[in-house]
């Protein structure tokens, strides 16, 4: 099999174990963001799941979109895959237990991993030409993802207290920077080339798409200056403008598929508009907790913007380019063995439609219920839990067929091409 999808293959596996978590812990999980289940089950999703799934996409789209081929990639995505992997049950581990040992090592397997995987990406992209905004972003996202893992491996080194930081600011960074600096900048360099191409919508405007990432990292980079030299007059104002940033990207992408020229939409274009609601709806939230104390002191809503962000805009997202991607790769491989004497099925073979849906709708309806546990845990955690773990099975078990589809189809080819070859030179 291609080796992108060991990462594709994991990350639903994290997911699961999120759902697992969420069931075992109960309504305490939501009683705080600062809970270790709470802190647990987000690392999980962001380390464990989405990780995955943005590593693993950027093997595939470097070569393709940018012409940046990673030297010996099958050894690469091995060693990120299981350092990376590990990290993210040791690091889980060490927020139930609060045990320190377990935070170092997971700060040396995931730091380790990402370090190795931006040094085969950097060095892939090193004199690759910035000619379009997507090239652009990937290699800012790079930027981005490098500061998102040093400031995530200085809080584990010194979440027991050793060293002497600011953890609740060095937090609210690391978050910043992982979720737009690493994640939004990423999904924006490839939104710009798959929305136009699979969802069949007009281009993203050139203005936009030529300025959003360097704008993005821009407002990082001074809010975190501020907010670590203590400018409240500032900071929040910088933090804002990003916000309304990410917003803005949401909204030019539902205003883009609006003018889609497909008829009906697919399960891909169904999550990216579900994605993009739900970053709007958080990007709504976290303004108004800004800037109303009233809302802004109740404990439900960083929990309500972070499944939002989380579950109903990147795992979305995310979602839906594994529904075009894996078909995508199993098309190519087996194009590949084919080599223009069979043919393969079409793409819309690999996983069934009929499927897709079915996991489509049980991840709508675990993301509601979620959001419903925040407000009321009692009534609909366990729910919540349940919809979660069968969604999650659920597109392990299409990703699993994708790759029975990958290996039957690759043995009949490989049967008919042995067959085409023994076949006397007059019949052929």
């Amino acid at each position: 099999m291609p080796h992108r999808f060991v990462f594709f293959l994991t990350a639903p596996l994290f997911a699961i174990l999120a759902a697992l978590l969420l069931l075992w812990s109960g309504p305490d999980l939501f009683a705080s963001r600062w809970t270790g289940a709470a802190l647990a089950l987000t690392h999980l999703i962001t380390v464990g799941f989405m990780l995955q799934v943005m590593l693993g996409a950027m093997l595939q789209i470097l070569p393709v979109v940018a012409g940046a081929n990673i030297s010996r990639p099958q050894l690469l995505a091995t060693l990120v895959n299981a350092a990376v992997a590990t990290g993210a049950l040791l690091l889980a581990s060490g927020f139930l237990s609060y045990q320190p040992l377990l935070f170092e090592l997971a700060a040396v397997l995931i730091g380790g991993g990402v370090a190795l995987f931006i040094a085969g990406a950097g060095h892939a992209l090193y004199g690759v030409p910035s000619t379009n905004a997507t090239i652009r972003g990937l290699k800012l996202s790079l930027l981005g993802l490098t500061v998102t893992v040093c400031l995530g491996v200085l809080l584990a080194v010194a979440i027991d207290g050793s060293l002497a930081l600011p953890l609740l600011q060095l937090t609210s960074i690391h978050l910043g920077w992982g979720f737009v600096g690493w994640s939004v900048v990423l999904l924006a360099a490839v939104a710009f080339v798959v929305v136009p191409m699979f969802q069949m919508t007009p281009a993203y405007p050139e203005w936009f798409a030529g300025r959003f990432s360097w704008t993005l990292l821009a407002l990082l980079i001074l809010w975190s200056v501020a907010d670590s030299a203590g400018w409240q007059w500032l900071s929040p104002w910088l933090a804002a403008t990003a916000v309304l940033a990410v917003a803005a990207f949401a909204a030019l992408t539902l205003q883009l598929q609006s003018r889609s020229k497909r008829t009906r939409f697919d399960a891909t274009q169904h999550f990216w508009r579900l994605a993009m609601l739900s970053t709007l709806a958080a990007c709504a939230l976290w303004l108004a907790a800004s800037s109303w104390p009233t809302l802004g002191e109740r404990s439900e809503w960083p929990l309500l913007c972070g499944i939002l962000a989380l579950f109903g805009g990147f795992m979305s997202v995310m979602i839906g380019m594994l529904y075009k991607i894996v078909p995508f790769l199993v098309w190519s491989h087996l194009q590949n063995l084919g080599r223009g004497r069979v043919l393969p099925p079409n793409m819309n073979k690999v996983i069934a439609g009929q499927q897709l849906n079915r996991q489509m709708h049980a991840h709508f309806v675990a993301l509601a219920l979620l959001l419903a546990a925040v407000l009321w845990p009692e009534w609909f955690t366990y729910p919540a839990g349940l919809a979660l773990l069968v969604a999650n099975a659920w597109l392990l078990r299409n990703l699993l067929a994708a790759v029975a589809f990958y290996r039957q189809q690759r043995l009949t080819i490989e049967e008919t091409l042995t067959l085409v070859s023994a076949a006397p030179a007059e019949t052929r």
